[in-house]
């Protein structure tokens, strides 16, 4: 836990804290990848998975970024970004993630007056596909697109650091 702490001291103090508001769904068909306007696919692992603190280290094309989130209340949550070099992440990935990362390809869907965000899952959580919007506020009127499909932004089984740790995609509730 001393880890954690020492980072979100190092967070506050070096960086302006931002709000993430997020809402996430399953994805029902294939239709956003026509509604694409770009895909890039992403690798991430977790430093730390406490509820309270998440550390995420996340290669995205040829960009690495180190991200600190703290507990989510409902679909808000604080988070702190920064840039690191990639073969740190590359290193970070493969040494202090235990083997244990989320492969993936995103697609950048604009609908609407908003842009979503549909992560595709290769390796053990194929075929999962989760789509996600972010929101300037909790209440922010959201136009759903056809592809989308049954609300998971308050089952943490569909959390990224969650699915770190699966070895197949979360069962369906019936």
């Amino acid at each position: 836990m001393r880890h954690v702490a020492i980072l979100c001291i190092f967070a506050e103090k070096y960086s302006g804290m931002g709000k993430e508001i997020e809402r996430k769904f399953l994805v029902t068909d294939s239709s956003f990848e026509q509604m694409a306007s770009e895909s890039v696919r992403i690798r991430q692992g977790y430093l730390c998975t406490d509820a309270d603190a998440t550390v995420r280290v996340r290669v995205v094309g040829d960009r690495a970024v180190l991200t600190v989130k703290s507990r989510n209340r409902g679909a808000v949550r604080d988070e702190w970004e920064y840039d690191i070099p990639p073969s740190d992440a590359a290193d970070m990935l493969g040494r202090c993630c235990g083997g244990r990362y989320v492969d993936k390809v995103r697609y950048i869907v604009p609908f609407g007056d908003r842009t979503w965000e549909v992560d595709v899952f290769g390796g053990t959580l194929a075929p999962l596909i989760v789509a996600e919007v972010e929101l300037p506020s909790e209440d922010a009127p959201l136009e759903l697109p056809a592809f989308v499909g049954r609300e998971v932004t308050a089952d943490a089984r569909y959390y990224n650091s969650s699915l770190c740790m699966a070895s197949e995609p979360p069962a369906a509730e019936g």
